[in-house]
């Protein structure tokens, strides 16, 4: 049989003895299943003549029961000794190798043909079951905990806890490394220490340092009758405050330690053990963790979770250790001043807007495209509001050194340029924090590119353990996805559930000056996988009604699209760009979860006047060629 044959039907091999009964039943149930579907089942025996040569093939000499445990981690392969014994494979062979699933006895081999001989479920859109490989979990096992979650972040807590409420004897190892420029942070991961929470606020410090100059004063606010006798009936911009970053800086991680303190209460009160310890595999059950004063230890567990999420990738230059990361720019204990901020991607701009926001002179070096991964056209848009912010790009160069000038950072450019900086910031992307962890002792491998780990189902190849967040590969860098897949996973492990997470349908914003709201499908996505010749794609520009009468807004617009299936009327993507960017998409996002059309949308009657509505009057195609502006009420 070729290899591709093979693999296009299920091959069950039953093994045992040619006086038991129980075999010749269950080899006789999968051969007529064989006969009814030759395309789809074929069986393979195995027939010794008697008990004692069957015995010494599994259990004895050739212990073939221990190899199917080792391939397949299930445990239940290793103590089975009676007949026959039932597996499914890759192939005919009947070697260790082939095998795909440990499936066990007589019942369980009768089972497995009801399972098989049941008419398929009706089809959907997506995966509605998650079918995980057994890890061998059971609840009278020896070992200290029945889940042991490595990370201390937004994920791997709403797993533990989600856990340990479904019953489950829980521990969270948690141990933050500090940056390659020194920066510490608690308990809480990256969202709530260098990340989320921290880049929010300072967004926000921006829009309040904006609103002051370019809004406030044609609302009214703060004019003196003074002012109003000299701008002569015309209301002019201020001009733009002072700013003390070292009280943004310390209000923003007073809030931040707040924070920690609640996660550790909240952890104690869910009967959820965490150590402040750093854990490395020992094997597929065992870790071996280490103490902030080097103690040592050993930890086993039934199933482990790996949630440690990632690090910001350093700059691969002379001098790139100069630079510092998210990870340090939000506890950084001097003004940042004169910033550059290397890369383009959505921490790199958000940095960048926050900065300039603040009234900073930024920087963006770009090697080739803004915001990859996401809406081309949305992207644009960004990178043009951002210039017209006063925000300046290199565009098509990379740092090739750095290196320190009196207090300055001299950065030279793929191009031959130079300037000199106070501050630069690698922003390039992120990398999984799994260089430490000794997967390999626990059979796991990682992407070489960017050391995250590969899961279906958020399952390992060690099928007893798991990994969910950032350091997914493939699994979108947010929060919010984390905190959900790890639930999701805990009520599967422990719960009961098959339900599986949806990474397509997830909202997402990004927080540069003109924020970016989106769900779905970016319309190069779409156009790639259902064809452009398929897709309608509605658009609008908008001028939102609270930048109406600020004359600096004046060429500011927002924008908004949705990219449609032509034949079902279903809603693939939706894009928009402007105030409260976050706010608007998160209902939306509700509504791609219930696989709304597009006439669900435009049937909805907008909340007037606000810039979410605009979503819901989308009338123009871009096939139409016609002008895309909105009209008035």
């Amino acid at each position: 049989m070729t290899n591709a044959a093979a693999a296009s039907k299920a091959i069950i091999h039953v093994a045992g003895y040619s006086s038991c009964g129980f075999y010749r039943r269950a080899a006789s149930v999968v051969a007529s299943l064989s006969l009814l579907f030759p395309n789809k089942l074929q069986l393979v025996e195995h027939e010794f003549a008697s008990r004692d040569e069957y015995r010494e093939w599994l259990i004895h000499g050739t212990n073939f029961r221990n190899g199917v445990q080792g391939k397949v981690g299930n445990l239940r392969a290793s103590s089975h000794s009676s007949s026959p014994f039932c597996w499914s494979a890759s192939g005919t062979e009947g070697c260790v190798d082939e095998v795909k699933e440990f499936i066990g006895g007589c019942d369980d081999a009768l089972d497995w043909c009801r399972n098989f001989a049941q008419p398929p479920a009706p089809s959907t859109d997506e995966e509605d079951v998650a079918t995980m490989v057994p890890d061998g979990h059971s609840p009278g096992h020896n070992y200290d905990y029945d889940f042991l979650v490595i990370g201390g972040g937004s994920g791997g807590l709403a797993c533990s806890k989600e856990a340990a409420a479904l019953g489950a004897k829980v521990a969270v190892l948690d141990y933050v490394k500090p940056s390659p420029a020194g920066s510490k942070w608690g308990l809480g991961g990256t969202c709530v220490n260098v990340g989320c929470i921290p880049k929010k606020l300072m967004h926000n410090a921006a829009l309040l340092s904006e609103n002051y100059k370019v809004d406030a004063p044609h609302y009214g606010i703060g004019v003196t009758p003074a002012m109003e006798e000299k701008w002569m009936g015309m209301s002019n911009d201020n001009m733009l405050g002072s700013h003390s970053w070292e009280t943004l800086k310390t209000n923003v991680q007073n809030h931040i330690r707040g924070l920690n303190f609640k996660y550790r209460v909240d952890l104690r009160e869910k009967e959820v053990n965490y150590l402040n310890q750093l854990g490395s595999f020992v094997d597929a059950h065992t870790v071996e963790t280490v103490d902030k004063k080097g103690k040592k230890g050993t930890i086993t567990f039934s199933r482990c979770l790996i949630a440690v999420g990632g690090r910001p990738t350093p700059l691969n230059c002379e001098g790139g250790e100069l630079a510092i990361s998210s990870d340090d720019i939000f506890s950084l204990d001097n003004d940042p001043g004169k910033v550059l901020c290397v890369g383009a991607s959505y921490i790199s701009l958000e940095c960048a807007g926050f900065l300039r926001g603040i009234g900073k002179d930024v920087t963006v070096a770009v090697r080739s495209i803004l915001l990859r991964g996401f809406d081309r056209e949305c992207a644009d848009l960004i990178g043009e509001h951002m210039k017209s912010e006063g925000v300046h790009f290199r565009e098509g160069v990379v740092p090739t050194k750095l290196e320190k000038v009196g207090e300055k950072i001299k950065v030279t450019f793929s191009n031959g340029e130079s300037d000199e900086y106070d501050t630069v910031l690698g922003a390039i992307g992120r990398t999984g924090d799994t260089a430490k962890l000794g997967l390999s002792n626990a059979g796991i491998d990682t992407n070489p590119k960017n050391s995250k780990i590969t899961a279906k189902f958020e399952q390992t190849t060690t099928p007893n353990v798991y990994v969910i967040g950032d350091v997914m590969d493939g699994c979108p860098e947010l929060t919010p996805v984390a905190i959900h897949a790890g639930k999701m996973l805990a009520r599967r492990l422990f719960g009961g559930s098959t339900k599986p997470m949806d990474y397509r349908n997830v909202c997402t914003t990004v927080f540069t000056p003109l924020e970016y709201g989106t769900v779905g499908y970016s319309e190069d996505e779409a156009m790639e996988e259902f064809g452009k010749e398929n897709l309608v794609v509605y658009h609008k520009y908008f001028v939102p009604l609270e930048w109406s009468i600020s004359p600096s807004r004046g060429g500011h617009q927002g924008f908004c699209k949705a990219i449609v299936d032509k034949h079902t009327d279903k809603v693939l993507g939706l894009h928009y760009l402007g105030p409260n960017a976050g706010e608007v998409m998160q209902g939306f996002g509700t509504a791609m979860k219930l696989k709304c059309s597009f006439e669900d949308i435009i049937e909805t009657v907008g909340i007037h006047p606000t810039t979410a509505e605009e979503i819901t009057t989308l009338t123009i195609t871009k096939d139409s060629g016609e002008d895309a502006a909105a009209a008035g009420c």
